[in-house]
């Protein structure tokens, strides 16, 4: 088990609102300096179109600073899926996190069986671990019966309870039914806050250990120390009304938040 950062984590400062967008090299450097041991290279368009001599920088870059590196992307085409493989075999990656859906393919379990019995034979061979992740777009219950009808164990759930939330699923619940099968955890924390005039709520983000996560049931619940599962901080912070500055500063505090409050958990 190892504890790491995620693109999301980043969110902001590698957004177009950012005056000089941080570059993955960027965040592998920021990564090991916050004491990360993982970085996931997650739902970042950009590394489909790099070439293996960029991937081999990368992945040198990585090795440099002490940091294992996992994959992130969406949707379950096999072609797509073979993609993210390859580009796993590049970067030395044995983690690759997808979910079922993309804005043009939204597959029944039926279909999603189908096409990942197509693909994880492929990620097995390669000794890849396939992820999906628990979210809004998709029941828990049938994410967890699309694992289990495919039943490969290069096949397995990344847990971001979260997520499901929007959903009406209850983290503990979405925690209780994925425990068995997880192989990746995303770790950030969220709360319900009043909207001005107390008309509705906002469901955002917050620092770990301020809101509704609860963190030490859900590793109870799966262990990821006994079953070498990665831990990889992501945020939802809102942008900031004093603007970039302000909002890449508390980014920043976020995540060296969380990875000392990972680390102190060991």
């Amino acid at each position: 088990m190892a504890y790491g950062i995620s693109t999301y984590a980043y969110f902001w400062r590698l957004s177009a609102r950012a005056p000089e967008p941080m570059g993955l090299p960027d965040m592998l450097r920021d990564t090991a300096e916050l004491g990360g041991q993982v970085f996931q290279i997650c739902d970042y368009a950009p590394i489909e179109s790099y070439d293996r001599a960029r991937l081999a920088d990368l992945r040198d870059t990585a090795a440099d600073l002490g940091l294992a590196l996992e994959l992130g992307t969406r949707g379950i085409r096999p072609d797509h899926l073979l993609t993210y493989l390859d580009l796993a075999g590049e970067l030395g990656v044995t983690l690759v996190r997808s979910m079922l859906n993309t804005a043009d393919h939204r597959p029944d379990t039926t279909e999603a069986v189908t096409l990942l019995k197509e693909a994880v034979p492929r990620y097995a061979a390669a000794g890849v671990t396939l992820g999906l992740e628990t979210y809004e777009q998709v029941a828990t219950d049938d994410l967890v019966s699309v694992v289990r009808a495919v039943d490969d164990p290069h096949l397995g759930i990344v847990l971001d309870p979260g997520n499901s939330v929007a959903r009406l699923e209850r983290p503990a619940d979405v925690v209780a039914a994925t425990a068995p099968y997880v192989v990746n955890i995303h770790v950030k924390d969220f709360a319900f806050t009043r909207r001005d005039g107390w008309v509705g709520f906002t469901y955002a983000g917050c620092p770990l250990g301020e809101g509704l996560l609860d963190y030490d049931a859900m590793i109870a619940a799966v262990g990821p120390g006994d079953r070498g599962i990665n831990e990889i901080v992501e945020h939802w912070l809102p942008w900031q009304d004093e603007g970039y500055d302000a909002t890449a500063r508390l980014e920043h505090q976020w995540t060296q938040h969380s990875i000392n409050t990972l680390l102190r958990s060991k």
